[in-house]
């Protein structure tokens, strides 16, 4: 009798192949759609339509009050943390003036015990110096019983059983940085940014909702185009245009303010959840099944 199909069986103690497929096992692609990247004219910390957008020298677009609150937050957080390396080197410095007065009364005890002919002995085996200061073989030492059985416990693991490592704060940098980008960023460094917006009849009949155009050849602004804003004055220009036009010459076109090669900053693209920017928008989806349990563990991933 032969043996039935891998498809048709369906009492072995393992999975085939057909059955892990129907159960989604295997990394899954898919091609993330318009909705899943952030539209160019979104704020980078609230992910809305900004309100009064500032861009810094990197082209990274914020509200002008989700910027000024981070950046008033991560100055407070500086601020807490100078506090805190202060105390610590407050207290690294008593702790050193505190050794040293142990050290100097330690030679004092040892001269006054020469002195009256005793032969101090300061070895790590008999010169440990207690709680109450006393000395050597004569040291009368008071431990509680809660220190004794502490010192004694076999329990490591237990919280009041474990070494506690001195926690060391290191001196935090002055500078805030931009959080899209991670370079410094200054207040005064952020510019103003003016899009030129489409009141033609055409797009007011069709929809309700914003859109921007490049002053310049009145195309409309999209996530696949290039964006340029100019330093100087603010304004939003397609790259074709800014690279045609403004770095030649060295005037905007709206306002006819001059500028230079520096003023030309590039406008980042809105990125994914899973992946910041990129062209490649792909994401992935693996599914490991459990042990003879028939239940997967989703891990997404993305590749760019």
């Amino acid at each position: 009798m032969p043996q039935r199909h891998s498809k048709n069986n369906n009492d072995l103690a393992f999975f085939t192949y057909d059955e892990k497929r129907k159960l989604g096992y295997g990394t899954q692609k898919e091609r993330l759609g318009k909705d899943s990247i952030k539209p160019f004219d979104a704020c980078c910390l609230c992910l809305k339509p900004f309100i009064d957008p500032l861009c810094c020298q990197k082209g990274h677009i914020f509200c002008k009050e989700c910027i000024l609150e981070c950046l008033l937050s991560q100055k407070k957080d500086i601020q807490r943390k100078l506090v805190a390396h202060a105390a610590q080197q407050k207290q690294e410095k008593e702790e050193e003036e505190e050794r040293l007065m142990l050290q100097k009364a330690r030679e004092l005890d040892a001269f006054d015990q020469q002195n009256h002919g005793a032969v101090p002995q300061y070895n790590d085996r008999n010169h440990s110096q207690d709680k109450n200061g006393f000395h050597g073989a004569n040291s009368v030492k008071v431990t509680s019983y809660e220190e004794e059985a502490l010192r004694t416990m076999k329990a490591f693991w237990l919280p009041s059983a474990t070494p506690e490592a001195p926690v060391k704060v290191e001196a935090p940098s002055a500078s805030t940085i931009c959080p899209e980008g991670k370079e410094k960023l200054k207040l005064k460094s952020l510019f103003p940014v003016y899009f030129t917006e489409d009141k033609s009849e055409e797009k007011k009949s069709s929809s309700n909702d914003k859109s921007f155009i490049c002053p310049s050849c009145k195309v409309t602004l999209t996530n696949t185009l290039s964006l340029v804003a100019l330093s100087s004055c603010g304004h939003v220009f397609c790259k074709k245009c800014a690279d045609k036009f403004m770095a030649v010459d060295k005037v905007c076109l709206v306002c006819n303010k001059p500028c230079k090669e520096r003023n030309l900053v590039n406008v980042e693209k809105g990125g994914t959840g899973f992946a910041a920017h990129g062209d490649r928008l792909e994401a992935r989806d693996f599914k490991h099944l459990g042990s003879g349990s028939g239940l997967g563990l989703v891990r997404p991933a993305a590749k760019t």
